[in-house]
């Protein structure tokens, strides 16, 4: 349940050869052993791309790869950080003057983000020191949500050493919130389905409140991850924020243009929830209102009737203040027309027709198509992976993620899954060296995993 604490499990290290090279590792880092382990996975979103920052619910599942964190509480008031992965360098701080350099998205910042994050919320003035040690199996920069799992990983282990209790609502929510010391405006379902997810089913996620329903995937078709090998790093760019401020702005915008008090409206959600109207009359709304080339900053002025001082100081993020031009009408109906298609993916799966591998393939496509064209957030490498997949029998593949580099997702006829898997690993992979280093993590076929638990041993 949504609003039961994470779980906390006993196990047998014997039977876990991951915990317990990493309880080895950590001995030899640290000179005593982890109490301890920490876990949070990454996820796949199936469906939903870029619009729960805009309020709008999504479909995600979590995967197996996950971030596992060994803790061993000291009397210190020091975080030691360590990484199995010796690229990702030690890293320690003093447990009550956390501080998030949102210059550098370094990995370390991200887990003091989740630290901070729980730490802010309980008004904890002395928390405990810790040592950790962290193994990651999350393609970093993959689009499978590394950094929002190593966030979530990190609240999950300072809640644990500090004896307190929260929901998986609670936690994913303070988890998001906190995200955004590092400079990431995103909507909260990576962090939600790393809580929420449960072993054999999807989510729909919904958001404020922020709730999760079952999704059942069709029997016969199986969901495979293939990574493009490009590396996003979406808190290192200016995409990303942009097309968040793009969204804003075609909020307040439309808002003025239905007489609403467009000063208070934020996400495109909330223009359609004032209108009481369909996501389908939204999209006629878009087209009446909007032109499709770009929104220049002085004619979105005239358009709100304020100043560009106004616009900057009031509206335009730290990050978005010298972008001169918007594109509002694509990003409006990317957002209206994919929480549409969400929806009808539920309604698929619940209602499990016998094309239903057929229509919810249909609606993949889609979505990649308006990523592609109206988000403009793929990228060339993205498109021909996702061409190359549909050749070799997927019957939908979309990317996934932020896009702009990491993962495809396509779901494939489960009689097809290995030919699948080996011509992809020809067409895409074999063509080219640092891909073919890649390969054996870049491509899986993938089922919905659990979320996010600590371990005890037993």
């Amino acid at each position: 349940m949504a609003s039961d604490a994470p779980a906390t499990l006993p196990v047998q290290l014997a039977e876990q050869p991951r915990l317990l090279k990493l309880k080895k590792m950590f001995i030899s880092k640290f000179g005593s052993a982890p109490k301890f382990y920490a876990r949070a996975p990454g996820r796949v979103n199936l469906i939903g791309e870029h619009i729960d920052y805009c309020g709008y619910a999504v479909l995600p599942m979590a995967i197996e790869q996950d971030i596992l964190i060994a803790v061993e509480p000291v009397k210190t008031q020091v975080v030691q950080l360590a990484n199995t992965n010796p690229l990702y360098l030690d890293f320690s701080t003093s447990v009550n003057n956390i501080h998030v350099n949102k210059t550098k998205p370094v990995w370390h910042n991200y887990f003091l983000c989740g630290l901070k994050g729980v730490q802010e919320h309980f008004g904890l003035n002395s928390s405990t020191g810790m040592n950790c040690l962290l193994d990651g199996t999350i393609p970093p920069s993959s689009g499978l949500s590394s950094s929002s799992a190593l966030v979530c990983c990190a609240g999950l282990v300072m809640l644990t050493a500090n004896g307190k209790t929260l929901s998986k609502v609670e936690l994913a929510e303070i988890c998001t919130k906190s995200e955004r010391y590092i400079g990431t405006e995103g909507g909260g379902m990576d962090q939600s389905i790393s809580f929420l997810a449960e072993e054999g089913t999807a989510k729909l996620i919904e958001f404020s409140p922020l709730r999760a329903t079952d999704v059942r995937l069709p029997s016969g078709a199986a969901f495979v991850i293939a990574n493009s090998c490009v590396e996003m790093n979406k808190a290192a760019t200016s995409h990303f924020n942009i097309r968040v401020m793009e969204c804003r702005l075609a909020t307040k915008l439309l808002s003025k243009s239905k007489g609403l008090e467009w000063e208070k409206m934020l996400k495109l959600q909330d223009v359609q929830a004032k209108l009481g109207v369909s996501l389908k009359k939204m999209l006629t709304i878009v087209e009446e209102v909007f032109h499709p080339e770009p929104y220049s900053v002085e004619e979105i002025c005239t358009c709100l009737g304020i100043s560009l001082e106004e616009l900057r100081t009031q509206i335009l993020s730290q990050n978005t203040q010298d972008v001169t031009t918007f594109k509002l009408y694509q990003r409006a109906k990317h957002v209206y027309s994919e929480a549409a298609r969400v929806l009808e993916f539920k309604t698929i799966c619940s209602e499990a027709p016998a094309s239903a591998i057929q229509l919810l393939g249909e609606l993949m496509n889609q979505s990649h198509i308006s990523c592609r064209d109206m988000y403009e957030c793929s990228c060339p490498e993205l498109d021909q992976l996702v061409d190359i997949c549909l050749q070799f029998g997927a019957i939908g593949s979309r990317l996934t993620g932020a896009g702009w580099g990491g993962c495809t997702v396509s779901m494939v006829p489960s009689d097809k899954l290995s030919t699948f898997l080996t011509n992809v690993k020809e067409a895409y992979y074999k063509s080219n060296d640092q891909r073919l280093a890649l390969e054996k993590n870049s491509l899986f076929a993938t089922k919905p995993g659990g979320g996010a638990l600590v371990f005890l041993e037993a």
